[in-house]
């Protein structure tokens, strides 16, 4: 039978059916069990074979013309009904019919999706209804660039979330799709993401990109595929995604600078373990940080070098995108390096080859210090190994290459005693060769659960009052599932150092090759942060993507703080804006405009000196894709959409997720656009098997028209 139900009405239309001979002749009843009762309780003269039936209690017969009934249309319509089913034992998405008007935005024809799907926009955008200030910031997560303080933001937002099934869409499951078709867009009349929507775009121009028309990449085999499952016992913490700002009333953005690269690390090694990829998981700003974008070098070893782009949307004409870059410069530093490894031997290292990757990582730091550098090494379990611990010594000394080797799985997690012990020892070397630089290094897969389990308990109890010549602490993350992302980026950031992930031993042994770690170890600015500041005779609406956890309030900007970035020498920060410019600036003669200006802060590592630096945000904004010149600004362009969008998931329902689909393949399409150019990158073929892979994952929009009218 159908999930249909029982009701007074269903019932009778059966009854009707069954005694349809004498039905004819009786009147419409609104109690049929009472007609039937009576019907069947007023027995007639009947002989022969007919006598020997009328002898059968009429109860029965009911039932079994009932039962006959139900079968028939059990047979003709089954419970798998094409809204739902399974693939492969897992749950794939289904969408109920949407009646017209609920289509999805950004799809010519459909006036916008109702209710929690409204085509919102920022407040003014023509053809888009301005929302009350509740809605606004419920919907796009509060203001950025200010203090954050806005508590309107989505009820699922800066959450810790547990991964250990699959990740929910509004009460849904979010699995494989079910379906082969692909998803073809159409020339955007909106370009709705997610919650956040992005304005409507004017009529196209003749020079308007045709990238809002290209063909997305067809799913692969996606029917065929086995329903990727989440990494299970996996933490992260889900931070608001910013909305867009009115440049108007807050013109201001300010945000730390970022060298982390873990996110994206992450995703591409569950994407090939055969993991689906949790939307928490995505940090944007970690995903672009992925990546070099081939900036120039600064002019002064004292100084960033500034990179302003602008160019139209990838997904909606009408509006722009803005890169800002800043590159450090490289230069020879010889300052002798303290380092202490603390390495994690619990008993869910013992998972795949944990063990293996951190002993390996290890060791190629061991072998890259100098004879002038010290090392010094802890192993934890329940508690230290206090036979395993090594005070800072020579670099090639027998008892570090013994306790490196010796690293063995057992026992629960004390990340704490851990850190307590690797802080005591780096602060005594500190003290001891004042001129050293002092990294800290914890291995582990972070999952803590002796003592405090809370990175800021951690970091308290471990505590380094000498912001002078900080201890920096580096994390590095190994392992698949049971893997505990939240403490170990956290305790990075407030640790003054940075967070990498590592998947596999040669991945340890590239990541700190002698040359890589040289430079990785030589801090080129302490406590970096930049602040954005929007003309608003220029700009109208500005969205920065990704830095949901670096966004702080603008008077923190001239204030020396600790959770603020550590940028290596050589390394590069970059940060994309979604922004609208305004109508008279586009229809003005000129195609290049001041769209505000950029200012960073930073100290210099052992003097404590503050340095300040600024540039204008100065560019030509008729740059379309496929003409700029820069492949590696499209691709970035591209990877922050991605991410971002990917991200977004845990804030929209069946119809926002098929949306976030279309998009990632319009996307995947301009990404097969650089392939000439970019495809002999490794980069370029990794991000580009992670997109597909997270495409597949994703629910493809299988409504069509029943036929019938409205």
């Amino acid at each position: 039978m159908s999930n249909r139900e029982f009701t007074d009405d269903y019932m009778e239309s059966l009854l009707r059916d069954h005694f349809k001979a004498e039905v004819a002749q009786q009147p419409a009843s609104k109690h049929p069990w009472d007609w039937l009762k009576s019907r069947l309780e007023t027995p007639k003269n009947r002989t022969g074979f007919g006598g020997f039936l009328s002898g059968i209690p009429k109860p029965l017969v009911a039932g079994v013309a009932v039962l006959v009934v139900a079968t028939v249309i059990s047979v003709l319509f089954p419970v798998a009904s094409s809204t739902g089913g399974s693939v492969n034992g897992g749950d794939f998405f289904a969408f109920e019919p949407a009646s017209e008007g609920a289509g999805l935005p950004g799809r010519p024809g459909n006036p916008g999706v109702s209710g929690a799907h409204s085509n919102l926009g920022p407040p003014g955008s023509p053809g888009i209804q301005t929302p009350s200030n509740q809605q606004f910031s419920r919907r796009f997560g509060g203001t950025s660039g200010g203090s954050q303080t806005d508590t309107s933001v989505h009820e699922q937002a800066d959450t810790i979330r547990y991964s250990n099934t699959p990740f929910a869409v509004d009460g849904g499951t979010l699995t494989a799709a079910s379906a082969t078709s692909s998803v073809t867009p159409k020339p955007s009349q909106s370009g709705s993401t997610y919650g956040v929507t992005i304005p409507r775009d004017p009529a196209p121009s003749s020079n308007s990109s045709t990238a809002t028309q290209a063909t997305p990449v067809p799913a692969t085999n996606v029917a065929t595929m086995p329903a990727p499952a989440p990494p299970q016992a996996t933490t992260f913490k889900d931070y608001k995604r910013l909305g867009f700002t009115s440049a108007q009333l807050d013109s201001v953005s300010t945000f730390s600078l970022d060298a982390d690269r873990t996110s994206f690390q992450l995703a591409l090694n569950w994407a090939r373990s055969g993991q689906k990829v949790d939307p928490d998981s995505v940090r944007a700003e970690e995903w672009i940080n992925a990546f070099n974008y081939g900036y120039d070098s600064p002019v002064h070893r004292d100084s960033f070098a500034i990179t302003a782009d602008v160019l139209r949307h990838p997904l909606n004409s009408g509006m722009h995108m803005v890169r800002l870059g800043f590159q450090a410069p490289e230069f020879r530093d010889d300052t002798p390096l303290n380092v202490t490894l603390v390495l994690d031997a619990s008993g869910s290292m013992s998972q795949g080859n944990r063990v293996a990757i951190a002993r390996e990582a290890a060791e190629s730091i061991r072998r890259s210090l100098r004879s002038r550098d010290r090392i010094g090494v802890v192993q934890f379990t329940s508690d230290v190994i206090y036979e395993m611990t090594v005070e800072h010594t020579a670099p090639d000394d027998r008892a570090v290459r013994r306790s490196i080797e010796r690293l063995v799985p057992n026992k629960s997690t004390n990340v704490q005693a851990g850190l307590d012990l690797g802080v005591e020892l780096a602060d005594r070397a500190r003290r001891e060769r004042p001129d050293a630089h002092n990294y800290v290094i914890l291995m582990s897969d972070g999952v803590a659960n002796v003592n405090a389990t809370d990175p800021f308990a951690i970091l308290e109890s471990a505590y380094d009052a000498d912001a002078s010549n900080p201890l920096r602490l580096i994390t590095i993350g190994v392992g698949i599932e049971n893997y505990n992302d939240y403490l170990l980026e956290q305790l990075a950031q407030h640790g003054n150092g940075w967070y990498r992930y590592l998947s596999d031993v040669d991945q340890a042994r590239a990541t700190f090759s002698r040359e890589n770690w040289l430079a990785l170890s030589v801090p080129f600015a302490d406590q970096t942060r930049a602040q954005v500041t929007w003309d608003n005779n220029v700009v109208a609406y500005w969205r920065m993507i990704g830095y949901e956890n670096r966004v702080t309030p603008d008077e923190t900007f001239t204030e020396d703080r600790k959770e603020f970035a550590e940028i290596p020498m050589g390394d590069a920060t970059t940060v994309f804006f979604e922004v609208q410019l305004k109508d008279d600036v586009l229809r003005g003669r000129s195609n290049a405009a001041d769209l505000g200006d950029v200012h960073l802060r930073w100290v210099t590592p052992m003097s404590g000196l503050t340095n300040q630096q600024a540039s204008a945000i100065t560019s030509r904004f008729d740059r379309e894709l496929g003409t700029i010149g820069d492949p590696l600004l499209e691709f970035g362009a591209i990877v922050a959409l991605a991410s971002d969008r990917y991200g977004s998931l845990s804030y929209v329902d069946a119809g926002g997720a098929a949306n976030v689909r279309w998009e990632l393949q319009a996307l995947s399409e301009r990404l097969r656009s650089l392939a000439g150019e970019l495809g002999h990158l490794d980069s370029y073929n990794d991000f580009a098997y992670l997109l597909g892979q997270i495409i597949a994952a994703l629910p493809s929009d299988t409504r069509t028209s029943t036929g019938y009218s409205r």
